[in-house]
């Protein structure tokens, strides 16, 4: 909503605040006061109200709940209805208070077996996006125009693109127990409502399964025979594993790890028709087992060369260069392929960053140690030779070189530039990452999938 589609007035009292409205906000645990949208209003059971709001230009994650006192009333933005500015002297009524577990924008609201089991509400935005990329070369999209009400997804570890909606605009989970940390979800996620109206969910650190509480957790560890990920191990140096899983053998461990994923994933949502994708997932390991660090998934067969469709560093582990360990193991299995390879879009504002870091850093590296050929010749490299040194898509080589600006055109041809203080920048940031993928510890064969009937 722009300014110029609402009204700045004067409030006197929070009564008159509804859905929609936008004011400064006090965020917590800052003194900054950014403009906020409330999502949604609640009444606790002593009588006083909260507002559910949205910082915007902010990120969802820091959506939280906030009393009255942290609204400030003197600059209110009302939302337009029917041609008419609430807010101006048109009658304006003061809204219902909403008693608690009667939330206009439920948290988490009850839905039928299938959706919480399978997310076909939001299933219907991935089949959307099927539809549109198999318009032009496929004859079945004349019959899937229309998005059935029980779509079957093609995908569904790969995410895409949802709508806010009543569902998803606010996070329905207060808390995770994941082994030894408890972590405060950043998105909503669709965990069944039982689950929800806990104040933690318990999730067992090695099959990723959910329970309700501690002593339920703690009955199915005696029973749960994992200490670590299943599938085969292709990769291991000191404490840091690499499991291979298949999303067609392993589909209970892959749609409860896409689960525990979409509570940090935003601006993507997440199926459950797991078949179609391998997940590659990170551990640490210690006398107790192979903990979860982190993982990404990939499609067995992607059309445009994507070499991620998903990727995730839990909380505990982020800001520890795991990150930039993921994004370059995915590299080197596309150098396994012969590929060049590339994440799918978009990236979310924290991926982003350590993608385009990642690159950066590589992409120096290779023009730093380039040598010269001849004696009096200054080191030369195509593009296409970057690409095949780092498997990192000619889009990609180009849009950082771009951004880092190193392409010149120079007497009718284009160069790349590097200055001494760049080269000493990539130094610095290299003397950071301490961990780095070996291939010689890689042991893994990369599977035709085009040819085999099943997956």
């Amino acid at each position: 909503m722009d300014v110029d589609e609402a009204v700045q007035t004067i409030c006197d009292s929070t009564a008159s605040l509804t859905e929609g409205c936008r004011l400064p906000v006090r965020m917590t645990g800052t003194n900054d006061w950014p403009l906020a949208e409330i999502i949604s209003i609640k009444e606790a059971t002593d009588k006083s109200v909260w507002y559910y709001v949205h910082y915007v230009d902010f990120n969802k994650r820091l959506d939280e709940w906030v009393p009255e006192e942290y609204l400030d009333t003197r600059k209110v933005q009302f939302p337009r209805k029917e041609g008419l500015t609430t807010g101006q002297n048109t009658g304006v009524t003061t809204p219902k208070r909403i008693p608690v577990g009667e939330r206009s924008r439920p948290a988490s609201p009850v839905l039928p077996p299938d959706i919480l089991n399978g997310g076909a509400v939001l299933a219907a935005a991935l089949q959307k996006k099927i539809n549109r990329k198999r318009k032009a070369t496929s004859t079945e999209n004349e019959d899937s125009q229309d998005v059935p009400s029980t779509p079957t997804p093609r995908q569904s570890g790969s995410m895409v693109m949802h709508h806010d909606d009543v569902v998803t605009r606010m996070k329905n989970v207060q808390l995770i127990e994941l082994g030894q940390h408890r972590i405060k979800p950043w998105y909503f996620a669709p965990y069944p409502q039982e689950m929800c109206s806990m104040s933690c969910i318990y999730i067992c650190e090695f099959c990723l399964k959910y329970r309700k509480s501690r002593k339920c957790l703690e009955r199915h560890i005696k029973k749960c025979n994992l200490r670590h990920p299943p599938g085969n191990e292709i990769y291991r140096k000191h404490t840091i594993s690499f499991f291979e899983i298949d999303g067609r053998k392993n589909k209970s461990y892959a749609q409860n790890l896409c689960l525990l994923a979409k509570l940090f994933l935003d601006h993507k949502t997440l199926y459950y028709d797991t078949d179609p994708f391998l997940f590659y997932v990170m551990t640490e390991f210690d006398s107790r087992g192979f903990h979860l660090v982190g993982y990404f998934s990939k499609e067995k067969e992607s059309t445009e060369d994507y070499n991620v469709a998903c990727i995730l560093t839990m909380p505990p582990y982020q800001r520890k260069g795991y990150g930039k360990l993921l994004i370059e193991f995915s590299y080197e299995l596309s150098k396994f392929e012969g590929k060049t390879g590339s994440p799918e879009k978009p990236l979310s504002d924290l991926g982003l960053l350590s993608y385009r870091s990642y690159w950066a850093q590589t992409i120096l590296e290779i023009l730093i140690l380039a040598k010269p050929i001849g004696d009096n010749e200054k080191p030369q490299i195509t593009i296409n030779e970057i690409c095949e040194l780092t498997s990192i898509k000619k889009e990609d080589v180009i849009s950082t070189l771009q951004i880092l600006n190193l392409i010149n055109y120079y007497k009718g041809q284009y160069i790349i530039c590097i200055n001494k203080e760049t080269i000493d920048q990539h130094k610095k940031a290299m003397e950071k990452r301490k961990i780095r993928i070996d291939s010689k510890c890689l042991h893994w064969t990369p599977k035709d999938w085009s040819k085999r009937s099943k997956w």
